[in-house]
């Protein structure tokens, strides 16, 4: 089971502290840091000192770690135009040494796109199929070649499909609970599927639906990296439990039912429940980024357990 460290920096957290958590998540051994791709705050947070742009967060984050993945969980596919995000998401991958992963999903928070002036079209995920076919069209087409798609909500003509990432094929990760239409956009453009803070049951539903969806594309099921998304709060007792989870606002038992909460064994056997689903990575989502102590606990107390 592959443990990756996610971040929510819109809900407050400049540069200087992500590359905190993210070199002290490749020193202790993590797979992955990854953010989140948001321009505004949620909940009762002050979102000071307000948002950082997650492919310049990942441009500066590619050239000051060595080994980590690095990648977004999800980018918005209303933010970014496909082919310009073609070229940002492969500069940085050229950039880190080919180290990034690209998560894109259809952008869901209306009030962020208004409160910057962002477009928020009513056709979201027709815009993110023609996104996935763009990105990974364009990544595929051989130098010297062209890229052409005329789709409804976008049109390229003569492309010449460059830069190329350093990867042969940058991972992309799909995710959501959609029954029907997530589970095909994943057996048709994804290497990863991710559930966001689903329950151990609702996982192994989503996950037969994605298996079930790659074999009738003709793909093998195992060939798509399963993963989920859980908030994160241990403690080596319940008093430091509690502290953390009073730390992000959160109520325990809440935790402890939605989330990875508790203490290391508590977790490491949760774990084991969404490994047998067919999970096989967890994104710890870690909402307090100035306990750099929880992180070194979960390295320390849980890592090694689920080798």
């Amino acid at each position: 089971m592959d443990l990756r460290i996610f971040t929510e920096p819109q809900q407050g957290a400049d540069y200087e502290t992500l590359l905190r958590v993210a070199r002290t998540a490749e020193d202790l051994g993590y797979d992955g840091f990854f953010r989140s791709d948001h321009y505004l705050k949620m909940g009762d947070a002050d979102g000071l000192p307000g948002p950082t742009d997650a492919w310049i967060t990942l441009a500066g984050l590619a050239r000051e770690t060595s080994r980590i993945r690095l990648g977004t969980l999800m980018t918005a596919a209303t933010f970014r135009l496909p082919g310009v995000l073609a070229i940002q998401v492969a500069q940085v991958d050229r950039m880190s040494g080919g180290r990034i992963e690209l998560g894109l999903g259809a952008g869901w928070y209306a009030a962020e796109h208004t409160a910057y002036g962002i477009p928020f079209p009513a056709a979201k995920f027709g815009r993110l199929e023609e996104q996935l076919a763009i990105v990974t069209g364009l990544w595929r087409t051989k130098p010297g070649e062209t890229f052409d798609f005329d789709g409804r909500h976008y049109q390229l003509k003569d492309s010449p499909a460059l830069p190329k990432p350093a990867q042969e094929r940058v991972p992309v990760i799909v995710g959501g609970m959609g029954a029907q239409r997530t589970p095909e956009l994943a057996a048709r453009f994804a290497d990863e599927f991710n559930l966001p803070f689903a329950s151990v049951a609702d996982s192994a539903t989503q996950i037969t639906r994605v298996r079930e969806a790659a074999t009738a594309h003709g793909r093998a099921p195992d060939s798509l990296v399963y993963s989920n998304a859980l908030v994160a709060c241990v403690g080596r007792n319940d008093a430091e439990v509690g502290r953390r989870a009073a730390a992000i606002g959160r109520d325990v038992a809440e935790l402890r039912e939605n989330g990875l909460a508790g203490s290391p064994a508590e977790v490491v056997e949760k774990i084991g429940r969404y490994a047998e689903t067919g999970s096989t990575r967890i994104y710890l989502q870690i909402l307090d980024l100035d306990d750099l102590e929880h992180v070194a606990l979960i390295a320390d107390q849980v890592m090694p357990q689920l080798s």
